[in-house]
């Protein structure tokens, strides 16, 4: 398999209030709900980075997809990371997602590889990390 991971999709429970979270509270780009007039299509795109984006899909949705029993979250199952390109930036974005309604699971602090970081989770429970690694500083 080569390496060409271009979607991340997350199940949610309210496609609306996801979609509030992460373009109103988060600035992400997105052009909304798409799919309603499908059974079980109803997502949204969300804009990252040059051919990579972030999918919100309702969970019922995900499981009548893939066939699975929709069962509860496990937030310890997968996190996302979220380099930015200096350390102030991880407070700055940290608190951007508590006023957009995220949960605070660890405050941003210097981190015993030398870096920078803190955790928040969504209103669906996804946990980011923001992390400021001077090893792996993203270019804009």
């Amino acid at each position: 398999m080569k390496p060409r991971i271009s979607v991340l999709t997350l199940g949610v429970d309210d496609l609306e209030r996801a979609v509030m979270f992460y373009r109103d509270g988060l600035g992400l780009p997105t052009e909304g709900i798409v799919g309603k007039e499908f059974e079980h299509g109803a997502v949204a795109f969300f804009d990252l980075q040059s051919q990579v984006k972030l999918a919100v899909w309702a969970r019922d949705d995900v499981a009548h997809d893939t066939g699975l029993p929709k069962t509860a979250p496990c937030p310890t199952g997968f996190t996302i990371g979220h380099n930015v390109t200096r350390r102030d930036e991880v407070d700055q974005v940290m608190e951007q997602a508590r006023k957009a309604g995220a949960t605070i699971l660890k405050p941003a602090h210097d981190a015993f590889w030398g870096g920078y970081a803190g955790y928040f989770q969504d209103p669906d429970g996804h946990v980011w990390e923001i992390v400021w690694n001077p090893a792996f500083v993203p270019s804009d």
